[in-house]
């Protein structure tokens, strides 16, 4: 099945789309076409209403199209929407930023979360003198040349590169290691650690399903790089400002301080923005103080930079997360309920205001524990949901957010579709035309 405006869009942007989880291959059917949002909620070009939980991937913690954010916006695009010139909300929005991560002490503000993970990259070199990078499997971090690679399940060591256009000679610059598995992490850094600028890993991965790290897990890491010599570099374009006020780090025990720290996502209020930060001996390499280059023309823009601001000191001032946990659990809790009582093996991962769906008794400890199957399962999980009004994020490996919109309300109106759902997905397996877990 096709629609007009898909058609349209082939015939001018590669697979119709700028950006290729929107294609909804791994979920089959035709993908959707935004027309407005407000709150909780997703109105499509074909005048569906659906109940977002993917909410643009993680900026909307205040929901769609806040009052105060567009207000802020407007605003500032009435003053100019770019100028290439520092402004002083640019200035504040770094100010925030370094108040509330204590492991800041400078901020560069960029255009996405891959930018901020390719200057944390060069930054890590300069400072080192080194040219490998340690990763964890699953861990996305933009589409970077040296961080877009994977290894196979079980697979560690050198990587493979997991795109065209990326050298086999670049690819293997970059180390992989399984998350919650120290001993990987010190079998390479003990035979490559001279030769390692940077270990980097999302605190609490947000890319490959949730998977929350083991207790001192976090810890190990950093005392691995330290003692190798390399800069940690903690990714929290999804975690930053997601579960509290500032970086992972302030909730997470160990007072584990990385070097570097990328941020992106809610920092823009649902505008295209990025961030690395760090200490200042590392952050005073960058042009035009040292000697690491890095430009944009629409970095700190204007528009962006308002956006962020309002929904931080929102944020700031309403402190709203632990009711989105309490909601995001008693949820979560809910489905894993109508689960059980039509015999799926489903375990639902959460943390904070996000969850994922895995298809496996319990939820995985690293990236190879995911079932091969669980792109399987989603798939014809995601389309009922879909059919009914509830949208998720369209991968079997991307969490699910909640926002402060999604009430309780709105989400008690949802629960009838999941029970739908779920019971015709346990229905097409007992029939056989699912495959088994």
């Amino acid at each position: 099945m096709s629609s007009p405006l898909l058609e349209r869009a082939r015939a001018v942007i590669p697979g119709g789309v700028n950006s290729p989880v929107r294609a909804f291959r791994a979920v089959g059917g035709t993908p959707i076409f935004a027309r407005r949002a407000e709150g909780a909620y997703l109105h499509t070009s074909d005048g569906r209403r659906l109940v977002d939980f993917c909410m643009s991937f993680g900026p909307l913690i205040l929901g769609h199209a806040p009052l105060e954010v567009l207000a802020a916006m407007g605003e500032a695009a009435a003053r100019g929407t770019s100028f290439a010139v520092t402004t002083e909300a640019e200035i504040e929005l770094a100010e925030e930023i370094v108040s509330a991560i204590p492991s800041v002490d400078r901020v560069r503000l960029v255009n996405s979360g891959t930018e901020a993970c390719m200057t944390a990259l060069r930054i890590a070199r300069a400072a080192t003198g080194r040219h490998r990078i340690l990763k964890f499997s699953g861990g996305y971090h933009g589409h970077v040349d040296a961080l877009l690679v994977r290894a196979g399940s079980g697979v560690v060591g050198l990587a493979e590169a997991s795109s065209a256009g990326v050298p086999r000679e670049w690819a293997q610059q970059t180390l992989v290691a399984r998350f919650n598995h120290i001993e990987d992490v010190a079998r390479l850094l003990g035979q490559y650690g001279h030769e390692t600028a940077a270990v980097i890993l999302e605190p609490i991965p947000a890319n490959a399903g949730l998977i929350p790290p083991a207790p001192g897990f976090l810890r190990a890491v950093a005392d691995r790089a330290a003692a190798a010599g390399a800069l940690l570099i903690w990714d929290e374009v999804i975690t930053g400002f997601r579960f509290g006020w500032g970086s992972v780090q302030t909730i997470e025990p160990g007072n584990i301080r990385p070097d570097l720290i990328c941020l992106g996502k809610i920092i823009g209020g649902g505008l295209p923005v990025g961030a690395v930060g760090g200490r200042a001996a590392f952050m005073d390499l960058l042009a035009p103080e040292g000697p690491v280059y890095q430009a944009g023309t629409l970095s700190g823009n204007p528009v962006s930079v308002a956006a962020g601001l309002a929904t931080l000191r929102r944020l700031k001032a309403e402190r709203p997360w632990p009711e989105l946990e309490r909601r995001t659990c008693a949820y979560v809790s809910e489905l894993q309920r109508l689960a059980s009582a039509v015999g799926l093996p489903l375990s639902f991962a959460v943390r904070g205001s996000l969850f994922s769906v895995i298809f496996a008794e319990a939820p995985p400890a690293c990236f190879e524990d995911i079932p091969p199957t669980q792109s399987e399962h989603f798939r014809p999980l995601f389309q009922e949901l879909l059919a009914g009004g509830v949208y998720l994020p369209p991968s079997a490996f991307e969490v699910a957010f909640l926002s402060t919109a999604h009430t309780d309300a709105v989400l008690e109106s949802t629960l009838p579709v999941w029970r739908r759902a779920l019971e015709s997905l346990a229905s097409a397996r007992h029939d056989g035309s699912v495959g088994g877990g």
